[in-house]
């Protein structure tokens, strides 16, 4: 009987440090892999930034300037490019002759206005003396003073001097019509001038940011046509990380969410970042994946802006986005 409690209590005792052994074990073990389960959804991708490919506007003519290589830091309005602008700054000089003559004309225009508004005042008089004239031969022909042709004399110079005001104030519209058409003929004049001018400038090219010559597509001495691509410029300054979520997370993020971004280049700096797009469209992955399985896989096309205020980051380097799931899952 002793030898059968014995062996009970043996079995219990066994019992109960299984299982200490199996809470010590989980906590140990168990929690620490819990624990290491992933809360972040890491996305790896390139940098990318915004970029303006610059060309000449309208003018066609050979490059003479092109100071910069690629990789060089351009400030912005500092000149980039520029073409020879013999036959441009030609055009600005005939458009301020032509700009001259036409104010001369106008000149001129209102020099007759002034002859004409005199022509017709002595008209005028001329008109007021006639009338009077004619009233005192009408007078003088009552009383047998005056003959029949005196009379008639009188008659006709006052009609001529009637007709004569006449013509001159129809000569005086002309000129006042043709002081409008030199003053639009100024205007044109003065618009011509402002787009010669304006043509001229699009020989210069310059840049409209501060930024990095990523591509220089033309060469000192090449002759160019609007619209050929000369310099592309990126602008460092709104860079963002071009990445693929896969289909299953997609529910995982959100937009304008913050987002920790890391690079190789830098491993102990981390770049604050934030959800701005992600595609409405599945796609499969990028050719630039290296294994066939992962190529097939349906993906979003995502992109996050990045802080870039050192200017560290450069268009192509990878990087990886840590996204933190249960900020994600908590919205």
């Amino acid at each position: 009987m002793v030898a059968g409690r014995k062996v009970i209590f043996a079995l219990v005792a066994l019992a109960l440090i299984a299982v200490v052994a199996g809470i010590v074990f989980r906590q140990l073990f168990l929690s620490d892999s819990e624990e290491s389960l992933p809360h972040t959804l890491t996305l790896s991708g390139n940098i990318e930034a915004h970029e303006s490919v610059l060309s000449f506007k309208t003018v066609q003519s050979r490059i003479v300037q092109l100071p910069f290589n690629e990789g060089q830091w351009v400030a912005k309005g500092t000149t980039v490019a520029a073409v020879d602008d013999t036959d441009y700054r030609q055009q600005v000089s005939i458009a301020e002759a032509n700009q001259v003559i036409q104010q001369r004309q106008v000149d001129a225009s209102r020099q007759n206005l002034a002859v004409a508004g005199k022509t017709i005042a002595a008209d005028q008089a001329e008109l007021a003396q006639r009338k009077l004239d004619y009233r005192r031969s009408v007078d003088l022909s009552r009383r047998g003073f005056v003959s029949a042709a005196a009379l008639d004399q009188a008659q006709t110079t006052l009609k001529l001097a009637t007709t004569a005001l006449e013509r001159d104030r129809a000569l005086r519209t002309l000129v006042e019509r043709n002081v409008d058409v030199a003053q639009a003929g100024v205007r044109n004049s003065e618009q011509a001038l402002t787009l010669a001018r304006i043509v001229h400038g699009y020989t210069i090219l310059t840049a409209q940011f501060d930024g990095v010559i990523t591509v220089r597509q033309a060469e000192l001495g090449e002759m160019v046509v609007p619209g050929t691509p000369v310099l592309t410029l990126a602008d460092l300054d709104h860079i963002w990380l071009r990445a693929y979520l896969n289909e299953t997370d997609l529910g995982k993020v959100k937009l304008g969410e913050e987002i920790t971004v890391k690079t190789d280049s830098y491993p102990n700096k981390q770049y604050k970042g934030r959800l701005s797009f992600i595609s409405s469209k599945a796609e499969f992955t990028p050719k630039s994946v290296e294994t066939h399985a992962e190529r097939v896989t349906l993906v979003y096309r995502v992109k996050i802006d990045i802080d870039n205020p050192n200017h560290e980051l450069v268009p192509g380097m990878p990087a990886d986005a840590l996204i933190a799931l249960h900020q994600a899952g908590s919205a």
